[in-house]
């Protein structure tokens, strides 16, 4: 049997205590977040989850990190511009369906995070860098001559984040009310018409 380095166990510890998290924010959201009862949950001490994450916030944010991280693969492959921000959209609604507990919890806490003091900040960074990179490709296929030069990035950015996370949070409170495959084709072909020159 090939022995784990530390850095492989660490990893392990890690994402199990990630997907504790994520399972208890899913089911009784982030008040029920203890780190006694992530350890527990996990198969370890709160001391571990402590030495790994150190508070409670800490913990949260790396689940929010980690949840939003290859969400639609392949969109690394694509260059910036009007065909990435196409495969986003419909990758995104496409990956709803199938989404784990990570990206479920991430989902929970972006809608707690509205009256929440201490995900606010968290929530209102992670939405500003998404919202960047869908305005760096509105920008890229502007430079390119692929997106209408009177589109404005930012207006784009804010609605295509807010069609994606309203669509996903209508999936999770009722899952038959959206076909997000359909949803997602859907918006890509609005989106195409709507950025064409």
């Amino acid at each position: 049997m090939e022995r784990r380095t530390q850095q492989e166990r660490r990893e392990t510890t890690e994402r199990a205590l990630l997907t504790a998290t994520a399972d208890l924010v899913v089911e009784s959201g982030l008040s029920s977040v203890t780190l006694a009862e992530v350890g527990r949950r996990a198969g370890y001490s709160r001391g571990i989850v402590t030495h790994h994450f150190g508070s409670k916030q800490a913990l949260v944010e790396a689940l929010v990190t980690a949840s939003q991280a290859g969400f639609v693969p392949g969109l690394d492959d694509i260059d910036p511009g009007p065909d990435r921000l196409l495969a986003l959209v419909e990758g995104y609604l496409g990956a709803v369906d199938g989404i784990g507990s990570l990206s479920r919890a991430f989902l929970v806490l972006w809608a707690e995070s509205v009256a929440s003091p201490d995900l606010g900040p968290v929530f209102r960074e992670r939405d500003a860098l998404f919202r960047a990179d869908i305005a760096a490709d509105v920008e890229a296929g502007r430079a390119a001559g692929a997106v209408r030069a009177d589109v404005d990035p930012a207006v784009v950015a804010a609605i295509v984040l807010a069609e994606l996370r309203g669509l996903a949070l209508q999936y999770l409170v009722a899952p038959d009310s959206v076909d997000t495959a359909a949803a997602g084709r859907a918006l890509r072909e609005h989106w195409r018409a709507v950025l064409a020159p």
